[in-house]
């Protein structure tokens, strides 16, 4: 198989692949992650993810494979990032707390001939949260570099979670068993 070259920083993405059983590279990508006016929701994090990989494609060999994903989460019409500080952190949850949000990943998968890029998309549920809680989890956990303020693999997935419908693993950012057959040779027939 080619190198495979992670676009990402993620510890998140790095432990999934690494259960996955691959043997990868990680590049982190430092590409402009603004969202362009008119792009509907859905495409948000295919268009990052390919300017993730954009990027990287530059620092690295010829016949590369590189992998890159982003995640949103969406909640009442909202795209909730990472939170700016705790206040923010605070009001994502309480937003996030007893309704259902969205957790979209886009994924590029590239080499210097061709590319695949599809999004997936997780629907979750919390129960309703109270604010000891949130506090708590925020305090304990300082989810400030996780779109919507929290890790569903964390304390407040484990005891927040009402349901999910979808890859679970989506929701912690990277849609593995939807990637994998592109890593292991069916990309290369695309």
């Amino acid at each position: 198989m080619d190198r495979i070259v992670l676009a990402s920083a993620s510890p998140r993405r790095k432990q999934l692949l690494e259960w996955a059983g691959l043997s990868f590279d990680c590049i982190p990508s430092d590409a402009d992650e603004s969202i362009p006016d008119g792009l509907p929701l859905e495409e948000i994090p295919v268009h990052i993810a390919r300017r993730k990989s954009d990027a990287v494609k530059q620092k690295v060999e010829p016949g590369s494979i590189i992998l890159s994903a982003d995640t949103l989460v969406i909640a009442e019409g909202e795209i909730l990032g990472k939170p700016a500080d705790r206040s923010d952190a605070i009001r994502m949850l309480k937003l996030l707390s007893d309704r259902k949000h969205l957790v979209i990943t886009g994924v590029c998968i590239t080499d210097s001939h061709k590319e695949v890029a599809f999004a997936e998309t997780t629907e979750v549920w919390f129960h309703p949260l109270d604010i000891s809680g949130i506090e708590y989890y925020v305090d304990h956990y300082q989810p400030y570099d996780k779109a919507g303020a929290y890790a569903i693999q964390e304390w407040i997935g484990v005891t927040g979670i009402r349901s999910i419908r979808g890859d679970f693993y989506n929701v912690m950012g990277l849609p593995v068993s939807r990637v994998l057959p592109f890593l292991s040779g069916y990309f290369h027939r695309f």
